[in-house]
């Protein structure tokens, strides 16, 4: 059977003109990259996890629901991390779960473009859409960030290659340009590379401000920087004669040293660019619906990720309430993981010290978080097996429908698995 216009549910830019052919057990995918493809596999694969585990041994689906409320209402300090591949209404009852327990919640953005969201806090977010960047941007800057490989149909479907509105000839009405420490696959096409030196992206951030201000830069610059001051002038030059420029933003940006600092001087640059042309910035969100759990965890607690209830009202200190440091400084004494193969991505020491705890994991498939965790319990894949709102990389809410059923009866969606173990931790 085949299903057409499919929202694909593994990066931020959440394609949804994805075409799925299922037949005798066999999945075939259609306009989607390999990650999108590989994402879609696990409906049928080996390694599905179809049944509830306590302590490593098959369990009944309400045993599994008593014991993971049990773990959570006995802790003095739990900690609930979501990932960023499920729906904002899945996120919506975890974070009702964090803040009846007095928990702390958290997401992917708490390891990832954290400091974006704060920079943009900080300055606002001179921001664009997807569709006006294919449309109406001639300029297109990738500063920290590949998108050929890390999100495989950007450039082709919306901010390089297609035809829009403003750019009917496609590649031939647009300059890309990549800053860039390393020569990737996206700067290899691009109409000029810069190459950075690692961690100065602020000062050239802010030498470009100055160039758009009327001053003059030294030529020693270059020696601090690895970019000259002809390039400096030469990128000003540009971005200030574009009719429609963007600066789609990388983790090269949030992660480097300065982090939110960074973007914050980038978000300024670009609102002084907007004294002379229209300019926006986009964050290259890694993830499906990481811009969606900002938005929601915003909307319901003032605060968008790593928001601790114990006090009980939200606080949020990043540095303090996020998971890396609750765990550096050994403070969780239970953990409740949706969706994110956590223990992969941490420090050594911090997963070393969540080994230790009990740890409840709702997942599509066995991973390392699976391996350490004393509840497993099956998850069920958003955007195929059941319906629910993924937000794009650039803020804009799309509406996942279901096309296929989970391979088990005891609940229709994470939303709901949640939903129960709240309501047993209410009695």
């Amino acid at each position: 059977m085949i299903f057409k216009n499919i929202v694909c549910s593994i990066c931020g830019m959440a394609c949804e003109d994805l075409i799925v052919d299922i037949d005798n057990g066999n999945i075939t995918v259609e306009n989607g990259c390999l990650m999108g493809n590989a994402k879609l596999q696990e409906l049928i694969s080996e390694n599905r996890i179809k049944e509830p585990y306590i302590y490593g041994r098959p369990a009944r689906w309400d045993d599994a629901i008593k014991k993971s409320a049990e773990i959570l209402k006995n802790a003095t300090r739990p900690l609930i991390f979501i990932g960023s591949e499920t729906s904002t209404e899945a996120m919506h009852v975890a974070i009702e779960i964090a803040i009846h327990l007095g928990g702390i919640i958290d997401d992917c953005a708490t390891i990832c473009h954290g400091p974006t969201v704060m920079g943009s806090q900080d300055a606002g977010k001179p921001s664009c859409t997807l569709g006006e960047i294919k449309n109406r941007a001639d300029l297109v800057i990738c500063w920290g960030s590949n998108p050929t490989e890390s999100h495989p149909r950007n450039l082709s479907t919306f901010t390089l290659f297609p035809k829009g509105y403003f750019t009917k000839k496609g590649k031939n009405d647009r300059k890309l340009v990549v800053v860039d420490p390393r020569k990737t696959k996206t700067a290899d096409i691009a109409d000029l590379y810069i190459k950075i030196k690692p961690g100065y992206d602020y000062v050239v951030f802010n030498a470009l401000k100055a160039v758009l201000l009327g001053e003059d830069i030294d030529k020693s610059i270059e020696e601090m920087t690895n970019v000259s001051k002809d390039e400096i002038l030469t990128l000003a030059e540009m971005m200030k004669s574009a009719n429609f420029g963007v600066i789609l933003a990388g983790l090269g940006v949030a992660s480097s040293p300065k982090k939110n600092n960074n973007v914050r001087a980038v978000e300024q640059l670009v609102k002084e660019l907007n004294r002379f042309t229209k300019f926006s910035i986009l964050a290259n969100r890694g993830h499906a619906n990481v811009a969606g759990f900002n938005q929601i965890c915003t909307w319901m607690t003032g605060f968008p990720y790593g928001v601790d209830f114990s006090r009980g009202y939200s606080y949020y200190n990043p540095g303090e309430t996020t998971t890396v440091d609750l765990l550096r400084r050994e403070e969780v004494d239970a953990i409740m993981v949706i969706g994110s193969a956590l223990a992969s991505h941490l420090p050594r020491k911090a997963v070393e010290y969540m080994a230790r705890q009990p740890i409840i994991t709702i997942d599509i498939s066995n991973c390392p978080m699976t391996m350490i965790s004393d509840v497993v319990i099956p998850g069920v894949m958003d955007g195929a097996e059941c319906e629910g709102t993924f937000y794009r990389m650039d803020d804009i809410p799309l509406r996942a429908r279901k096309f296929i059923d989970p391979p088990f009866n005891y609940t229709v969606s994470n939303e709901d698995t949640l939903k129960q173990i709240l309501e047993e931790i209410k009695k």
